[in-house]
C-alpha cells in the first residue's frame, strides 16, 4: 500500500556508494566522432590500441570458430589456460581468465574487498582501481606519486589493518612509467602476507628496461614468501585483440581459486579463446608491434622537444604530453579528425595522452597538434 504523497514513479534506490559512482568513460569510437562532426578518415589515438591490429594467426583461428557459434565456449578455457600455465611455469590452477583483465580487477574487488576495507593505489593509477573499490563500498587510499612514478615506499606505509588490496601498474596507465626491480623487492618485503598485491602488466610486452621486474618469473617462490601476489596481463594491447576482450591473472592457487568461485561461467567467449591461443604463437607480430612502439617513442620525443612540450618518458605504447588546456586541445584535434585522450579525469587537466600509431598516423597527429598550438598562440 502506497503512502499518501509517495512518488509512484520512483523505483528502487541504489546504495549511496553506487549512486555516487562516476562511470568510466572510454575513448570515443571513430564512427561516433565522424558522425557527430561530419568528418571522414579520422584516426583514433585515444585507447592505447595496437595500430597493426590482430595477428594473421589470430584472425585465422577466429574464422575457424565461426561455424560453432551456436555452441557454448569451454567454460574452463582449458587449452588457453594450459598454454598460459606452461608459458609462465605455473600450474593451471594458478591461472584465471577474464573478459579482459578489467573483469579480473572486478573479480578481485568482489572476492577480497569488503565495505569496511581499504584499497591502496597510486593517485595517478588506472581509474578502474578506484571505481571497483567504490563499487564494493570500500575506501580508496590514493597515494601521491613521486614525480610520475608510483611511490611504492609511501604505498607500503599506507597499509594498515583495514587494507585488503594494493594495486600497482607497471607500466602505469596513463603515465607510461615503470617501477624498478630494487624498489619492487623493497616494497614486497614490507607488505604483510595477508595483503593481496595486484601487479597490472597490461603493457609489459612493450618494456625494454632490463631493471623492470617481472613477478611472474619468480611466482613459484611467492606462495611461501608472499602468497598474495597476483599478476594481470591482457590480450587487448600488444596482441591487438581489444575487441574480443580476453585477459588473465596468475597467482597462488588459493587466491585464484577464491576468485574462480565468483567468476561467471563462459566469461571468455569461443572466438576470444581461439584467437588468444593463436596470438601467443605469432612472435613476428609481437616484434613488429614492439618496434612500432619504440619508433613512436622516439618520434614523439623529437617532436615534443622541437615544440617545447613537456612529456613523460614512456615505457608503453602511448605518451603523456603537457599541452596546457588538455580538454580544449583534445576538442580542437577532434575537429581535425585526430582522437586523443584528455586527462581531466586523472586530475591532469593540462595534459593529453596520445597512443602511438603507424608512422603516417603519428605524423598526422603531430602536424595537427602543432597547428592547434599555433592557432591558440595567435
Amino acid at each position: 500500500m502506497k503512502k499518501d504523497g509517495a512518488n509512484s514513479s520512483r523505483g528502487p534506490a541504489a546504495p549511496a556508494h553506487i549512486a555516487a559512482l562516476t562511470p568510466y568513460q572510454p575513448g570515443k569510437p571513430i564512427e561516433e566522432v565522424e558522425r557527430e562532426l561530419g568528418l571522414r578518415d579520422s584516426i583514433k589515438l585515444a585507447s592505447n590500441e595496437n595500430p597493426l591490429g590482430p595477428s594473421k594467426l589470430a584472425l585465422q583461428a577466429l574464422e575457424r570458430t565461426l561455424g560453432n557459434l551456436h555452441r557454448y565456449p569451454d567454460g574452463g578455457a582449458v587449452a588457453l589456460t594450459d598454454r598460459l600455465a606452461r608459458s609462465h611455469s605455473v600450474d593451471p590452477c594458478q591461472v584465471i581468465l577474464g573478459n579482459g583483465s578489467n573483469e579480473i580487477i572486478e573479480l578481485i574487488a568482489r572476492t577480497f574487498v569488503d565495505p569496511n576495507g581499504e584499497v591502496v593505489m597510486s593517485a595517478d593509477g588506472f581509474l578502474i582501481y578506484h571505481l571497483v573499490t567504490q563499487a564494493a563500498g570500500a575506501r580508496s587510499v590514493r597515494v601521491p606519486p613521486q614525480g610520475y612514478c608510483h611511490d611504492l615506499d609511501a604505498m607500503a606505509a599506507a597499509i594498515n589493518d583495514s587494507t585488503r588490496v594494493v594495486f600497482i601498474a607497471s607500466p602505469n596507465n596513463p603515465t607510461g612509467t615503470i617501477i624498478d626491480r630494487q624498489t619492487w623487492k623493497r616494497f614486497l618485503a614490507q607488505v604483510p602476507p595477508e595483503i593481496l598485491v595486484v601487479v597490472d602488466h597490461a603493457y609489459i610486452e612493450y618494456v625494454d628496461d632490463a631493471e623492470h621486474p617481472d613477478p611472474l618469473e619468480d611466482l613459484g617462490a611467492y606462495p611461501d614468501k608472499h602468497p598474495g601476489v597476483v599478476v594481470l596481463r591482457t590480450f587487448s594491447k600488444i596482441f591487438g585483440l581489444a575487441g574480443l576482450r580476453v585477459g588473465y591473472g596468475v597467482g597462488g592457487a588459493e587466491v585464484i581459486g577464491a576468485m574462480a568461485r565468483v567468476r561467471q561461467p563462459f566469461n571468455v567467449n569461443l572466438p576470444a579463446q581461439a584467437a588468444a591461443l593463436a596470438a601467443l604463437d605469432d612472435s613476428d607480430h609481437i616484434e613488429r608491434s614492439c618496434a612500432l612502439a619504440r619508433a613512436g617513442r622516439a618520434r614523439y620525443r623529437v617532436a615534443c622537444e622541437r615544440l617545447g612540450l613537456k612529456f613523460v618518458e614512456s615505457h608503453a605504447n602511448f605518451v603523456l604530453v603537457e599541452v596546457g588546456r588538455g580538454a580544449e586541445v583534445t576538442e580542437a584535434l577532434l575537429h581535425r579528425g585526430v582522437i586523443v585522450r584528455p586527462m581531466d579525469v586523472y586530475g591532469m587537466p593540462d595534459k593529453i595522452r596520445i597512443t602511438f600509431g603507424t608512422e603516417e598516423e603519428d605524423e598526422r597527429c603531430l602536424a595537427a597538434l602543432e597547428a592547434v598550438l599555433l592557432e591558440r598562440e595567435s
